[in-house]
């Protein structure tokens, strides 16, 4: 359970990150491709990948779509944090895990039980009511947009990273070092581009910001994956202990730290999205 703890903390602290990078006025794009330099360089040393496995018949699509995908998203991750706080973003993104399992049903055709139904069902529920809130004039409607596409967005990677995970003529490492390097490339042309047209200007803090970030978010992946391999025949106790782990003290976190403001009907929105993580959890122990 320590790598599933470290994980968590991981994950976590990457969207504390994110909340002080406002504070101290941090480019996000430039501290994102920093992010995944440092992340593809302990991907490196941590997992040895064999890129001489890589050819023509990789699922370099996929590779590319991820690639486009991962910083993208991360942007919207830090604008959702930005003006949504770390309890409404870490709820949407968690709650993306509904996306590959709908894709399972309609794509893959997977038979689903009743209680994979319920946990759909309360999930869905359960994101209308954490993002519902009183009208305020100081806050704009328009940044519900941020969570939708940290939901849409972690819900699309999710899938495309299984789809990698299926390929089996490559190590997963392998296709993860990969994707990291691309997406380092895809956020040094747009840093590139921002530079050069005035937009941003580079500097050393953002370097030293980016570092930090890419620690945290390959400690999340490594921990994770570690998990995995420590509670192999209980895959589905790292699948929840990892998501309401971070539902949880990302609230805590949000919450008494940051004195961010939930409704009563968004604290109930956050039990009901724990409900089902423990619904889909149950399923999966169902279906073996």
């Amino acid at each position: 359970m320590i790598y599933i703890i470290l994980s968590i903390c991981c994950s976590v602290t990457v969207a504390i990150l994110l909340k002080l990078a406002k504070r101290y006025q941090i480019s996000i794009i430039q501290a994102v491709t920093v992010n995944y330099f440092a992340a593809l360089t302990l991907c490196f040393f941590f997992f040895k990948p064999d890129i001489k496995l890589l050819n023509s018949t990789a699922p370099w699509p996929i590779y590319t779509a991820l690639a486009i995908l991962l910083p993208t998203i991360f942007l919207f991750l830090a604008a959702s944090v930005k003006s949504l706080g770390i309890v409404k973003t870490d709820i949407a993104q968690r709650l993306s895990l509904f996306i590959p399992i709908l894709a399972a049903y309609f794509i893959f055709k997977e038979d689903f039980n009743d209680l994979k139904i319920i946990g759909l069902a309360i999930g869905f529920t359960a994101i209308f009511l954490t993002f519902l809130r009183k009208s305020n004039p100081d806050q704009k409607t328009g940044n519900l947009i941020f969570p939708v596409m940290v939901f849409i967005g972690f819900g699309a990677i999710d899938v495309l990273f299984k789809q990698i995970a299926l390929y089996k003529a490559l190590p997963y490492t392998t296709s993860l070092f990969t994707v990291f390097c691309m997406a380092f490339v895809v956020s040094l042309i747009i840093v590139t581009v921002m530079t050069i047209s005035g937009k941003i200007k580079l500097q050393l803090v953002n370097l030293a910001c980016g570092l930090i970030l890419g620690f945290f978010n390959f400690g999340n992946i490594l921990f994770y994956l570690k998990a995995h391999q420590a509670l192999a025949q209980n895959p589905s106790t790292v699948f929840a202990a990892m998501n309401l782990g971070v539902i949880i003290v990302g609230t805590l976190i949000g919450v008494l730290v940051f004195k961010e403001k939930l409704t009563k009907v968004n604290y109930i929105g956050i039990i009901m999205a724990i409900a089902a993580v423990v619904c889909i959890t149950l399923s999966q122990n169902a279906v073996r």
